[in-house]
């Protein structure tokens, strides 16, 4: 299974919800994505950036913190755990 954000093959995927269940978005798109990425996107961004503004799969690729992490968590074996930051 590919991680929808960075593209690695990995064992095991997580879903996203594209707008948090919070934000009324229970039932709205998601996007199966592997943890180190799930992790990151929510130590990145609070659920009301999330639902405003990055709601979809290129939005979160193309911003800048999550760009640069992508770019190097691409380079990591699927097997390695990920630790992420604020």
């Amino acid at each position: 299974m590919q991680c929808g954000l960075c593209q690695r093959e990995m064992e095991n995927l997580t879903v996203h919800h594209l707008i948090p269940k919070q934000k009324d978005g229970a039932k709205g798109p998601t996007v199966d994505i592997c943890s180190a990425c799930h992790r990151q996107v929510h130590a990145l961004f609070d659920n009301a950036r999330l639902a405003q503004e990055l709601n979809t799969v290129e939005k979160l690729q193309e911003e800048p913190q999550m760009k640069k992490f992508l770019a190097w968590v691409k380079k990591q074996k699927p097997d390695k755990r990920i630790k992420v930051n604020r």
